[in-house]
């Protein structure tokens, strides 16, 4: 039903219904002033089977009047004692004011409501850490507030969100989740509730306007919306499902979670036409609204003009039908609290034709306000909060030389892909209108749409958003969510971080998803951590390569057993989970599979259909019989992909139907495909022999097989040699393998014998048959025996039944490599040295900037980056500026010529401070000269890279490749990685000695002794 403002008389009170709600909760990045038994110093807000009433006035804004029915509602949920609000006049007798009792709970705005004052006046409460301040607030028990109370909780707002946020922060502590209904996190429940008397507090947020932007909300929410909130047919103009029914549950979500600003859906919707009380009840709620970068001036763009606007939308011609459709959208939002966006970009999320130049653009940004003079009656518009927002191709028209009205707040945007362009230099950090960010972590465009389910790092968001804190962008941030689920706890990460950024920094950014983890389920510390790990490693997975890039061959199939370890990353993950969902109550389920369960279920069930296409095409080439096996899982996967949709959208009854309709499975070009198509797979006919006979080998790190031909066994692809492995005692795995496959129907056993006693087999030996058609065989070696470089012949023997014997000897080729006594540091292993960035042997810092890990970061294990940011912007020249040292050794070089080729993977971070200060750092071995790269080349204005594009471009691959080659000899060194430019994060290093094979994620870390 509509949301309903009910208006009370003096001393008039009401009872408000339940939500039904149980379970436990508690608050995030916020002083805690809640207690659940009585102490010294507490006051009652549940006791004893008693509910402290709450007073408001009458002259209260409305928003903080229907907030704490919340409040009241909440207080409901937690004690199942229901708190009586009461409108109390300043004039009321001390008589009428006693029935009430003797304690309550007075709530109000500074300036606003005329109870809040008496209170202030009568005892001399000191408001000065609040009064004039921007949506900040505190509580405390005070003594005689009124006539006949003798002690009150006052909870004081400076404003009207700043007394809303007071109440929801308390209805946090006291076991509310913001997403009891949008994730149908269950409540804590308790018998007796108290607050400390010293009280909360919190005074002005980092960011103003803290927004979120639903985008691209077809098909799931759209579909869902009309289901739920629509008899079918949404708006008559157009057919949008967006009306107040739905926006009021996303207004009172948004100020739970501390925001205050919303960009509305667009694409088939019109904010203020789909419902008339849109716009009213934004504003009665507390919610700021705007509109997008491509909306000015209060009108959806482009579902407004193509109703209403007359001509093209083209301000070089049609300067005159635009204006006044402008000022129409000006005269709607005029009664209403908003943020205007200025400028104007092409129809439809598009670049204005060629020719619009900057001097036309400045006449648009100058009409724009002269329409904010007339309709607000105004020669002065510099209150009237006003935003450009330099998406795209409008950051082309800034560096074009493009300005506006000092007053105007100006707003950097992100790739899309979550790396900032740009941000304030140092001299443009003092205009009065600020700076703000657009970011997203939902993306319609190149190179490849990602809207299907959360693959974004709060690490990574964190490291960017602060750097906007940094640099002063922090008038405006607004986040595009897509469809908002599931990007639930990145959504609320990022508006927490917005509301008080001083409270987070890289070391405790974990600590965020326990505490939202123990929140949200209710579990115990130690399976917080856990919820925590599952958390962080979906999204690293998900963000290394979207899943909507995700192909066969994305990770190796061959080479550093890449894929088998994703695999069992993605096994270990799912275990995990199911663990930890059917160790909860049922009252908990619901959230923990739409929070956690369904992303690492469905984020491991698409990575394995995936990875098991490329293993069945291999296995084919390689004329196995168990491709069909795979084969059979891939099909078996993209069922379970489907099953996974349903079982969302069938929970609870299906409230939360259509939410995963979005396609995701086999992309043909940027756009999202019309439906899920499975992977291409094949199959070898089972009932035929593979012409070389009964037994497949292959040996680990080839494409190829024996015996037979191939076009993987060697160049020439026939009559080719026996194979032959390697190894030394510094390979990351400590062995190799061989996998014994079966070539066509026949059962065979199989033995693994060698000529030397220092190789161990591990089996060796075993049997095949089409039920159990591939084994592995592990080979390692016995140190102690070998000295130097020593060969064996390894041999596999077949036996199948009715047929020959056949046998095939392998060359193995094991290096004895010793690194000096005393020696501390990387080895080389397997023709490389792979460092994790954060793993250094020394750490140097200068003017009070040190190479810092960003803990859980990247693709891998974390990076490191110069910290802290901001202030004078420090650069410096290679081998002056802070270093990180790294000991490593070596016992080869790249043909042993003297050279080695390092390669550095960097975050793909943009030029923020501009293409004149471009990202850079320098690398030296020992002495040496460094050596200085500069990795982002300039751009064209508005454009990003040349190399950032693309399938195998730096957001595709999230990572930028920088390789040098520097002189080495064999033998023990030093490389020193100098900061050059700040924000250059640095996840791993890869020192190639000739050995280096192609992976998605590098080699695996080097052995360090």
């Amino acid at each position: 039903m509509a949301p309903m403002h009910r208006g009370w008389a003096s001393l008039a009170s009401a009872a408000f219904g339940s939500l039904a709600l149980t379970g436990g909760a508690f608050a995030i990045g916020q002083e805690t002033c809640v207690a659940f038994k009585s102490a010294p110093s507490t006051f009652p807000i549940v006791s004893s089977g008693k509910a402290t009433p709450i007073l408001l006035s009458p002259d209260e804004w409305p928003g903080v009047q229907r907030a704490a029915s919340d409040f009241a509602s909440d207080i409901h949920q937690v004690t199942g004692l229901q708190p009586r609000l009461h409108n109390v006049t300043t004039s009321s007798s001390q008589q009428s004011l006693a029935s009430i009792g003797s304690n309550a709970i007075i709530v109000g705005t500074l300036g606003k409501s005329a109870l809040i004052d008496e209170v202030v006046n009568r005892t001399k409460l000191d408001v000065s850490s609040i009064e004039g301040k921007w949506e900040a607030f505190f509580a405390k028990e005070v003594a005689n507030p009124l006539p006949g109370i003798k002690s009150a909780y006052v909870i004081v707002g400076s404003d009207k969100r700043g007394t809303i946020y007071a109440m929801y922060d308390h209805s946090e502590q006291f076991g509310v989740s913001p997403w009891y209904w949008w994730a149908d996190a269950p409540t804590t429940q308790h018998s007796e509730l108290f607050v400390t008397s010293s009280g909360c507090s919190h005074g002005p947020p980092t960011v103003q306007y803290r927004a979120i932007f639903l985008n691209d909300e077809q098909p799931a929410l759209q579909n869902w919306a009309m289901e739920k909130f629509t008899n079918g047919t949404g708006a008559p103009l157009t057919g949008s499902p967006f009306n107040h029914f739905f926006y009021t549950k996303l207004f009172e979500l948004i100020l739970r979670l501390k925001g205050n600003h919303l960009w509305p859906a667009q694409w088939s919707s019109a904010f203020g036409v789909d419902d008339p009380q849109n716009q009213p009840l934004a504003d009665w709620y507390g919610i700021v609204m705007g509109t997008s970068h491509e909306e000015p001036m209060m009108r959806s763009i482009p579902v407004e003009w193509n109703l209403f606007g007359v001509g093209p939308w083209d301000y070089g011609t049609n300067a005159q039908f635009i204006y006044n459709f402008w000022v129409n959208g000006t005269e709607r939002a005029k009664p209403y609290e908003n943020v205007f966006t200025v400028g104007m970009r092409g129809n439809g999320d598009l670049p204005l034709s060629e020719g619009q130049d900057i001097q036309l653009l400045e006449k648009v940004v100058s009409d724009q306000r002269q329409i904010l003079m007339t309709v607000y009656n105004t020669t002065d518009v510099t209150d009237i909060p006003q935003v450009w927002t330099l998406y795209k191709e409008v950051e082309g028209y800034y560096d074009d030389g493009m300005r506006v009205p000092d007053d105007i707040a100006l707003m950097w945007t992100d790739d899309n892909w979550g790396n900032i362009r740009r941000l304030p230099l140092v001299s443009e950090r003092n205009r009065t209108g600020g700076a703000g960010v657009y970011y997203h972590i939902d993306y319609v465009g190149d190179p490849r749409d990602y809207k299907w389910i959360t693959s974004s790092q709060i690490e990574k968001t964190y490291e960017q958003m602060s750097l906007a804190v940094a640099r002063d962008a922090v008038r405006i941030w607004v986040l595009n969510v897509g469809d908002m689920k599931p990007y639930e706890m990145h959504t609320e990460f990022f508006l927490t971080l917005g509301y008080d950024a001083s409270r987070w920094n890289p070391q405790n950014i974990n600590d965020f998803v326990v505490a939202w983890a123990q929140r949200e389920f209710h579990v115990s510390q130690q399976d917080a951590q856990e919820v925590a790990g599952l958390i962080h490693n979906v999204t690293r997975h998900n963000a290394r390569r979207k899943p909507e890039l995700l192909n066969s061959t994305t990770y190796s199939l061959v080479n550093y057993r890449e894929a088998e370890t994703v695999v069992n990353e993605m096994d270990n993950m799912v275990a995990a989970s199911t663990r930890l969902y059917n160790s909860l109550p049922s009252n908990t389920k619901a959230a923990f599979f739409q929070l956690v369960h369904h992303p690492v279920q469905a984020t491991a069930t698409l990575t394995k259909m995936w990875i098991a296409a490329g293993i069945n095409n291999l296995r084919a080439s390689q004329a196995r019989l168990s491709a069909n096996d795979y084969a059979s899982q891939v099909e078996s996967l993209f069922m379970e992909d489907a099953t996974l949709e349903k079982d969302y959208h069938t929970l609870l009854n299906g409230k939360w139907d259509h939410m995963m309709d979005q396609t995701h499975v086999m992309y043909y070009y940027w756009q999202q495909p019309m439906t899920n198509t499975m992977p291409m797979i094949t199959k070898v006919q089972p009932s035929k022999q593979a012409l070389p006979g009964a037994m497949r080998i292959v040996p680990e790190g080839t494409l190829g097989a024996w015996p037979g031909d191939n076009m993987n066994d060697c160049a020439q692809g026939y009559s080719c040699p026996n194979p032959t492995m390697t190894i030394d005692p510094y390979v990351p795995f400590g062995n190799r393998y061989v996998d014994v496959g079966a070539g066509g129907p026949t059962p065979f056993t199989f033995t693994v014998t060698s000529n030397v006693s220092w190789v161990k087999t591990s089996p060796s030996k075993g049997s095949i048959s089409p039920s159990a058609p591939e084994q592995r065989v592990f080979l390692s070696v016995d140190w102690s025996q070998v000295t130097g470089v020593e060969t064996a012949t390894v041999t596999f023997t077949a036996s199948p039944q009715g047929q020959p014997q056949m046998s095939l000897p392998i060359t193995f080729v094991a290096n004895h490599t010793v690194v000096p006594s005393g020696f501390k540091g990387f080895v080389e292993g397997d023709g490389t040295v792979s460092i994790e960035a954060a793993h250094a042997s020394r750490n140097t810092s200068v003017s009070g900037i040190t190479w810092t890990e960003l803990p859980g970061y990247g693709r891998t294990v974390s990076g490191v980056t110069p910290w802290p940011r901001g202030g004078n912007e420090l650069n410096f020249t290679a081998g002056s500026g802070p270093s990180i040292e790294y000991d490593f050794y070596l016992f080869n070089t790249n043909n042993q010529g003297g050279n080695v080729t390092i390669t550095t993977l960097v975050a793909p971070s943009l030029n923020t401070l501009s293409d004149s200060r471009p990202l850079g750092f320098a690398l030296q071995i020992d002495d040496d000269a460094p050596q200085t790269t500069y990795y982002v080349p300039p751009s064209v204005p508005g454009q990003v890279p040349a190399p950032w594009d693309g399938l195998d471009g730096w957001v595709a691959n999230s990572i930028i490749s920088v390789p040098m080659v520097l002189p080495v000899q064999p033998g023990a060194h030093t490389l020193k990685l100098w900061m050059i430019e700040p924000t250059v994060i640095v996840q791993k290093i890869i020192i190639d000695t000739g050995g280096v094979r192609p992976s998605y994620l590098g080699p695996p870390e080097s052995i360090r002794v």
